[in-house]
């Protein structure tokens, strides 16, 4: 699903010039209207006890986001084991929807591993539930997810989805570079550019063929580079990097805003228990916010993927992290989000006018 340029055009005159809502088709209108964005009581905390950095991850967040006590659900299981058995999960997933409030919208899992339950990746699974429609052996599509492009604020109570993101890294030092850049973003409204790469390796470039035009439909109102080469570098000003590259070079050489999202389409950039490919923590410790990687072989379909347009789009409206990323993808089965999912850079604060 991409925006017509229509329809971008008339987004940049609502929020930019303050053109009144009411002037729009009733039909299309929540497409122009800025969005709210989930909070710290919207967001439950999964701790694994058996896991000193997972408790040492949980209890900073829960302080630094002041989420409710009530909403740290703790479990125990193995910790530092690539997956779980769909019998394992299931347990622990019971013992967690107990636990939860029903107000509860997401979740945020305080390790790397497990990244996977049997097939599909941990964070689906916490947000669905085990089901091997979200897997495929061999080049196939997989269930799609509800959320995908959606306009709903509160993806619980409308799909029973509560999208969940790994909230994790190697070391505290990097969990809490992580955390304080999340919240650092909240409200800025930074200015920065989108850099969309068709790189030279073809079969990581499937998303690729959509870049021209989402560049020409978001130029309007946000800068976005639509470049037909392997990598950028010497960049001071990445909100948003989207590439295709079993390894992606020189990252580091790049600034990254706060809240920034990046992601490359490979086939292994999400298993934590180390690949031959560049597993997308190198994002995060480069200094981004969020990123979005397979945890098993998903084909290179681009529905397996985030769709730069829509999570631009989001993003910009006000969601936040967890919000955005996922509304982005529409089959994300194979796929594991990783970051701070409350930051919300472009977000209105209450007494902020939103026109």
């Amino acid at each position: 699903m991409f925006f017509s340029n229509s329809m971008l055009s008339r987004l940049t005159l609502i929020l930019l010039i303050g053109i009144s809502i009411d002037s729009v088709p009733a039909q299309i209108a929540p497409l122009f209207r800025p969005t709210t964005a989930l909070e710290a009581k919207d967001l439950a905390i999964i701790v694994n006890d058996n896991d000193p950095l997972s408790r040492q991850i949980a209890d900073y967040y829960r302080l630094k986001r002041q989420i409710p006590d009530e909403q740290v659900i703790h479990v125990r299981f193995a910790p530092h084991h690539a997956f779980l058995s769909a019998g394992e999960f299931n347990k622990i997933k019971q013992q967690v929807d107990q636990k939860t409030p029903k107000h509860v919208q997401a979740f945020a899992l305080t390790w790397l591993q497990p990244f996977r339950v049997e097939c599909m990746s941990i964070t689906t699974a916490f947000a669905a539930g085990y089901d091997p429609s979200f897997c495929a052996t061999g080049c196939k599509q997989t269930r799609n997810s509800p959320y995908f492009a959606s306009e709903e604020a509160r993806p619980f109570d409308k799909y029973g989805w509560r999208p969940t993101m790994v909230l994790a890294a190697e070391n505290f030092s990097e969990a809490k570079k992580l955390i304080d850049r999340g919240i650092a973003a909240d409200f800025t409204r930074p200015q920065g550019a989108a850099y969309l790469l068709r790189t030279s390796d073809n079969a990581r470039s499937s998303r690729a063929a959509a870049f021209p035009a989402i560049a020409a439909n978001l130029r309007p109102f946000w800068q976005v580079h639509y470049l037909e080469q392997d990598y950028i570098a010497g960049h001071d000003d990445v909100m948003f990097y989207f590439t295709g590259l079993r390894t992606v070079p020189y990252i580091s050489n790049n600034h990254y805003l706060p809240g920034a999202v990046a992601d490359h389409l490979t086939s292994a950039g999400g298993v934590m228990s180390g690949s031959s490919q560049m597993n997308i923590m190198e994002w995060l410790k480069a200094g981004v916010t969020g990123s979005y990687g397979a945890v098993v072989e998903p084909c290179n379909f681009p529905a397996k993927f985030p769709n730069p347009g829509i999570l631009i789009t989001q993003y910009l409206r006000g969601s936040s992290l967890i919000e955005a990323y996922w509304k982005s993808v529409a089959q994300p089965g194979q796929g594991i989000f990783v970051g701070e999912p409350l930051a919300k850079p472009f977000a209105y604060l209450a007494h902020q006018p939103t026109q």
